[in-house]
């Protein structure tokens, strides 16, 4: 599993080089730091998201809601910290990680407690966070009074005036760093995988369900608050709506960075790869004016593949096991 894993994050590094390769030929100055720092500013919050959903999708789970979810991370944690005198990037970041946690740990218990399908509880509690939150802000009406901690655009890696890489990148390779630890170096991160893989087998092992379900949910609740928090300072406002349909494109990137959607597969390096790729992709499209719709046919083309792949290595598998 873990060469094939490996193959499959080589294959798409490939891609990521000639996909390059042919936009340095047909567009100049693409080969240059600055377009490279503007991908990584551009999809730092995409790739936080990623970190997050693919340790769900190692365990066979599926979450439609986090981006949603990380829109009212947003809304409750401005408003509550501007209510109390505007707090600080400790504060704010605590409580945006504690609500994420719990927006995350409430699918888990929906999802495994009533042994549900993850994407119908998800489906569910993406259609509540989001009527909930476009409800209780009035139709959407937006945050533009922030914190001044947050508003500050803070670079930690410039190389010049225009070039450099900011805060959410930062972020981003903390998290990552972070989930490549848990699911490469600790027996927990083991279990992961063998529940993914086989999830009969890894209760018989004593692995907890619950614990699985709780701590993979949970983590993603996390990465989409940071995120969230992220893209508030990027943005510098709080739009209830802005992160509304982010899901698809992560969920697409992280199963084309080598995760199934019948668990026990994936990485972070593989989902980060994933974002960066669709990136690339989508800034072809429109240097050589592709309709906006044909990346919508590839990213569903790319899910389809995945199910049709999935769905193979189970036949492969059962029919060695009849053999």
């Amino acid at each position: 599993m873990a060469k094939n894993i490996r193959s499959v994050e080589a294959v798409l590094l490939l891609f990521i080089l000639l996909l390059s390769a042919c936009l340095a030929l047909t567009a100049p100055g693409f080969l240059s730091w600055q377009n490279f720092f503007d991908l990584l500013n551009q999809n730092a919050v995409k790739m936080i998201f990623a970190t997050g959903l693919v340790v769900v999708l190692i365990i066979g789970g599926i979450d439609i809601s986090f981006a949603v979810a990380a829109s009212v991370v947003q809304y409750i944690t401005i408003s509550v910290l501007m209510k109390y005198g505007g707090g600080s990037w400790l504060s704010g970041m605590a409580l945006a990680c504690l609500c994420g946690a719990a927006l995350g740990i409430f699918n888990a218990v929906l999802i495994y407690g009533f042994r549900v399908v993850s994407i119908i509880i998800t489906i569910a509690t993406f259609n509540l966070f989001f009527g909930l939150l476009i409800y209780f802000t009035k139709n959407g009406k937006s945050i533009y009074r922030l914190p001044d901690w947050i508003s500050d655009r803070i670079a930690f890696c410039k190389l010049d005036d225009t070039t450099m890489l900011y805060l959410p990148v930062a972020v981003m390779l903390a998290m990552a760093l972070i989930t490549w630890y848990i699911l490469k170096y600790t027996g927990f991160g083991r279990q992961l995988y063998g529940y993914g893989s086989n999830p009969e087998g890894a209760r018989r092992a004593g692995v907890s369900g619950w614990k699985v379900h709780l701590f993979a949910y949970g983590w993603l609740g996390v990465c989409a608050a940071v995120a969230g928090m992220m893209q508030v300072n990027i943005v510098q406002e709080v739009v209830p709506k802005a992160l509304y349909g982010w899901e698809f494109d992560v969920l697409v990137a992280v199963v084309l960075g080598g995760a199934t959607l019948g668990g026990g597969r994936g990485t972070v390096a593989g989902a980060l790869l994933g974002v960066f790729f669709l990136a690339l992709l989508k800034n072809a499209m429109i240097l050589l004016h592709f309709s906006p719709y044909a990346f919508n046919a590839v990213s569903g083309a790319v899910i389809l593949a995945a199910i049709a792949a999935t769905q193979w290595q189970t036949l492969q598998r059962k029919l060695r096991g009849h053999a």
